[in-house]
């Protein structure tokens, strides 16, 4: 059995809740996009340059530390149902996943850090945490850069910064991004309001996996748009300090809010989804992050305790459409995915059979 098949049975460290906030912050993600001098950028590289650049790249990374507690991936090794599971843990991104040519990752057993090679840049660099934990990333992802760039020379402009294939990572080529949920804001109807808010800071809103992707179960993912113009630390420290800080608080508000003035409106959400997840014959995966939000919120506020969170964020990752795949042994069309979520809902939650 190979380490994919074990991931799939397990939570990843960023997504095994604590860490600071972690009843609105569900996880700290740091990534750094970096390409090697001397090789074109992947747009205009061919098959033999592609695969130049992922043997340059494992080879200085097996050189390191990193490659310590660290699975090195091929892709063209893999199949398209283990590359989704890997989009599904937020371990690779989709245009990772779909791509063509030589590319892959390497990846900590703990899934608290992943290298892609070959994704739209020759490497990005991305750490995990669960909860709000960007100073600490921080410090790690820096390590690991310089570990790489003390063997490899990256492309670089002693004016632009680093050059990276897409104009709006040049600079530091640092993207700090939050995954929040932020279920009472939505309830109570201020979600725009701070969504609109954090769009003129120049701020990134976008669903659970990223670009291109709306918000589902009130997930939300923020990140920095500018990359030229203030330094890493800049960008890590108005995160930490000013942005979510502030979001975060306007949830607990919200969620105060609906506790003090509509009691049963919110224990009604969070009953009926508990319920429905433990009697249903059929559920999509959408419907299935709807329902584990309210869910979600219900245990952070005390309306429901006999499930905690581990469970829950097992049940989150575990009922996604690879992962549901990968447990039941075989592929499975979208009708028969439904099924098999909802008996595992009724499973694990102990509903009626």
């Amino acid at each position: 059995m190979g380490p994919i098949d074990e991931m799939a049975k397990t939570t990843g460290a960023w997504l095994r809740s604590g860490g600071p906030m972690s009843d609105v912050v569900i996880s700290s993600r740091i990534r750094l996009a970096r390409n090697v001098k001397g090789f074109p950028f992947l747009a205009k590289a061919g098959e033999t340059e592609r695969k130049e650049i992922f043997r340059t790249l494992t080879d200085r990374i097996s050189e390191t530390d990193i490659a310590k507690d660290s699975v090195i991936i091929d892709f063209e090794e893999l199949s398209a149902l283990d590359r989704e599971l890997l989009v599904e843990r937020h371990l690779i991104s989709r245009q990772h996943a779909e791509g063509e040519g030589s590319r892959g990752a390497v990846i900590s057993l703990r899934e608290d850090r992943s290298l892609m090679i070959n994704e739209e840049d020759h490497l990005r660099i991305q750490v995990l945490a669960s909860g709000l934990q960007l100073d600490a990333l921080w410090k790690e992802i820096n390590r690991i850069d310089d570990l790489i760039e003390a063997g490899i020379e990256y492309a670089f402009d002693p004016r632009f910064g680093y050059l990276t294939a897409c104009p709006t990572n040049v600079g530091t080529g640092i993207r700090v991004s939050v995954m929040l949920h932020l279920p009472a804001m939505k309830l109570t109807q201020e979600i725009e309001r701070v969504l609109r808010a954090a769009r003129d800071m120049r701020l990134a809103v976008r669903g659970l996996y990223g670009e291109g992707t709306e918000a589902i179960g009130d997930f939300f993912q923020v990140s920095n748009q500018t990359t030229l113009g203030k330094s890493e630390e800049e960008v890590v420290r108005e995160f930490a300090e000013d942005i979510i800080p502030q979001i975060v608080d306007y949830e607990l508000r919200a969620r105060e809010t609906l506790a003090a003035e509509r009691a049963y409106q919110l224990d009604d959400k969070v009953w009926r989804a508990v319920g429905i997840l433990g009697n249903a014959r059929s559920m999509s995966a959408e419907e299935s992050l709807f329902l584990l939000s309210h869910v979600r919120m219900g245990v952070h506020m005390g309306r429901y305790k006999a499930v905690d969170m581990g469970l829950l964020n097992e049940l989150f990752l575990q009922t996604q459409p690879a992962h549901l795949q990968k447990l039941h042994g075989s592929p499975l069309d979208g009708e028969s995915r439904s099924i098999v979520r909802a008996e595992y809902f009724r499973r694990r939650l102990g509903g009626n059979n």
